[in-house]
């Protein structure tokens, strides 16, 4: 029997990456509440997960974990099988984002996508935020041009700590 792979994060943490792993992910909520924002088909979503509160997120789901000062959780993973391949991937945040927010449009446009076997993925998500945040390139979106930001603005994302 393989046993799942936990680590415990702490806040702050945000990023404009949405990671997918090919197996399911469990979250459980110490301190504080997080948000988990997803993208459920071609749909943009926002999760919260408060203190006490847990959530299975299914395989292959795109996910932005957000963790705000003084919040800890716990999360769970299977271990990875030897050919799983985890996925990050940007999404336009321009015209194209916005109408995807709105439920208009063709849902949410990917600006980029890396693909690794993770090992270490503390490390192979800093290098994938890297080489996506020194290419510009890899940051237009080809539909209309939007260059995509590799990190949130200051005050762009709510903290469900302070509702």
């Amino acid at each position: 029997m393989t046993l799942p792979s936990w680590q415990i994060v702490g806040g702050p943490n945000a990023r404009t990456d949405y990671h997918i792993n090919q197996t399911p992910e469990w979250f459980y909520q110490y301190r504080g509440a997080m948000l988990l924002k997803v993208v459920d088909g071609s749909t943009f979503r926002d999760i919260v997960i408060r203190e006490g509160d847990m959530f299975l997120l299914p395989a292959n789901t795109p996910h932005n974990p957000v963790r705000f000062a003084n919040t800890v959780g716990i999360v769970l993973e299977q271990r990875r099988p030897a050919d799983s391949i985890d996925r990050m991937r940007w999404y336009c945040t321009g015209q194209c984002g916005q109408e995807a927010l709105a439920g208009t449009g063709e849902g949410a446009v990917v600006v980029h996508e890396a693909a690794f076997h993770c090992t270490d993925l503390g490390t192979q998500i800093k290098l994938a935020v890297e080489d996506f945040r020194a290419d510009e390139a890899k940051r237009t979106c080809t539909r209309c041009g939007t260059v995509a930001d590799w990190a949130p603005k200051p005050g762009s994302i709510r903290d469900p700590n302070l509702e």
